[in-house]
């Protein structure tokens, strides 16, 4: 059974959180959060240009009720949408990816775990007895990468997903000025933020100093800053190309998805590795901002290759009607990373129930709203 919808009506909204969590964790966690690259330009283009999407209500038609249940790679979830993997979440708020896949299980959404952030594989699964989704940033030697797979195979993990839109790490002034750049760099600016937070610095000494829990058994013991970015560097090949994905193929005996796809050409390529979905996104406007939003080739690629690929979503979504926008536009199914962050930030331990819980009753309202009683109708009632 689902837990209850139930939400904290002081904190209605995504930026009602966003505020919240600004007050609540030091200005370097913040930014790191909320920022994109150079300009912020395609942060800024994700949602507006979600929200260019119009869809025509029906109020005179014959409507039985509306349902959010959604099945994705054969799996019945309760909602379209789903925790995106974060770097460095326990950095933001102290377990925010226990309390983030925790919420999802009881809700029966979709938790992606990133190689990167700040809980192990195992934990999370434990967590969600084997739901939970794996994200693979692609290691540099095969040992690293086939052992990481092995971990998400035996924790029965469902989907593993690889991540492409990361060649290199965007240029972002913030976290450069913040000191959160490889390698990282705690300055004296940062420390008088921890004092300003002390919520946030209590809870964080608390649950210990967050570490890439996932990466520990390959990491020699004592890096210091420097040698950690060393580490990062040398550890990860970002840039992945048709021979890179055969292995992983191989291997995996789950459903395999790409993230990070922006135009038709790599969907192709998608299609004919064998992968079974795909994610459009931008990396949350954090990789290039002179490119496109998000939405935009989403529908090109939903309409030319929906038929033959799984086609999903993330990046810029922030409420219950750009999930609608979204689905309406050809995305089988949502994710999202920032507007989770910000609840959890913002409300802790409570952070995750209350998001999944205030998307669910939005998302639900712009169902009843136009008159679209199960989320693949979506598409009959968007404005061409």
């Amino acid at each position: 059974m689902s837990k209850a919808i139930k939400y904290n009506p002081k904190y209605p909204s995504v930026a009602d959180l966003r505020t919240k969590a600004r007050k609540q964790i030091p200005k370097f966690a913040f930014e790191y959060l909320d920022g994109g690259c150079n300009e912020d330009t395609n942060l800024r283009k994700n949602t507006a240009e979600i929200r260019e999407v119009e869809l025509i209500p029906e109020y005179l038609t014959k409507h039985t009720g509306s349902s959010m249940k959604t099945k994705l790679f054969g799996i019945e979830y309760d909602a379209p949408f789903g925790v995106a993997p974060v770097g460095l979440q326990g950095l933001m708020w102290p377990k925010s990816p226990e309390i983030l896949a925790k919420a999802a299980f009881e809700h029966n959404i979709p938790f992606c775990l990133s190689t990167v952030t700040t809980s192990s594989i195992e934990t999370i699964a434990k967590i969600t007895e084997g739901k939970a989704w794996f994200q693979l940033y692609h290691p540099a030697e095969d040992k690293v990468r086939d052992d990481l797979i092995n971990r998400a195979a035996a924790a029965e993990m469902p989907v593993l997903v690889i991540l492409s839109d990361v060649p290199t790490f965007g240029f972002r002034p913030r976290d450069i000025r913040n000191g959160l750049s490889m390698p990282p760099k705690m300055s004296v600016a940062n420390f008088m933020q921890i004092f300003g937070k002390p919520n946030w610095a209590l809870r964080t000494l608390f649950n210990g100093q967050p570490n890439f829990e996932t990466l520990k058994p390959y990491m020699p013991k004592g890096l210091d800053m420097a040698q950690l970015g060393k580490f990062m560097d040398q550890t990860f090949s970002g840039r992945l190309n048709e021979e890179k994905i055969k292995p992983i193929r191989d291997m995996w005996k789950g459903k395999l998805v790409l993230k990070g796809v922006a135009n038709e050409l790599d969907v192709e390529k998608a299609i004919k590795l064998g992968i079974d979905g795909v994610i459009v996104s931008n990396h949350g406007g954090r990789q290039l901002d002179a490119g496109e939003s998000t939405i935009k080739p989403l529908a090109r690629i939903a309409e030319k290759y929906g038929d033959q690929i799984t086609v999903m979503m993330d990046s810029g979504i922030r409420s219950g009607p750009d999930i609608a926008r979204t689905l309406a536009s050809g995305a089988a199914f949502t994710f999202m990373g920032r507007a989770f962050m910000y609840g959890v930030a913002a409300l802790g331990a409570e952070g995750g129930d209350h998001v999944v819980s205030m998307m669910k009753t939005q998302l639900q309202q712009v169902m009843e709203q136009i008159c679209c009683e199960t989320t693949t109708d979506f598409p009959k009632f968007i404005k061409k």
